[in-house]
């Protein structure tokens, strides 16, 4: 089922005290528009969602199933690679990196001022013992987390071994 927009409009609606015109109105929007829109038969955009609700004073957050808010990624001008380009995001970005970090140490290649595991078992493993060794609460009791073969031979072993 898709989210449910119709309910949405109408509790904003409640919480601002407005009629369907008045929320138009102020949402810069035509009123057969709010109507639809709560009768469940147009879909708002994101943008147009974002002005209905703002209207109440509210905003939009996404959140995980445990209630925690997902907060937006900031860009940093100064992280972009040779072409200017953004790193992706869903890698975790190097910064200076250190001898063996880099895939191309191994050719003599000049290192660059940042880089990051393309191999998605290293950086999974990397996070979780990142995780582990901050002892976040839910891993006080849990044994360090093993690391991939694969994670030693492209970043060497972990400290401790």
């Amino acid at each position: 089922m898709p989210w449910p927009a119709a309910g949405i409009v109408r509790a904003v609606r409640r919480r601002a005290d407005v009629s369907q015109r008045q929320l138009a109105r102020f949402a810069q929007v035509h009123p057969t528009t709010v109507g639809r829109i709560e009768a469940g038969t147009l879909t708002p955009s994101l943008a147009m969602l974002l002005r209905i609700i703002g209207t109440a004073g509210l905003r939009l957050v996404v959140v995980d199933e445990s209630g925690r808010v997902l907060r937006p990624m900031r860009d940093r001008a100064d992280l972009r690679d040779g072409a200017e380009r953004r790193y992706p995001s869903h890698l975790d970005v190097i910064t200076d990196p250190e001898p063996g970090e880099w895939w191309a140490d191994r050719y003599g290649l000049a290192r660059p001022p940042e880089t990051f595991y393309r191999n998605r078992e290293v950086r999974d493993a990397l996070r979780r013992l990142s995780q582990w060794e901050v002892r976040v609460a839910k891993y006080r009791a849990a044994p360090r987390p093993p690391t991939p073969r694969r994670a030693v031979h492209e970043i060497g072993p972990p400290s401790g071994w």
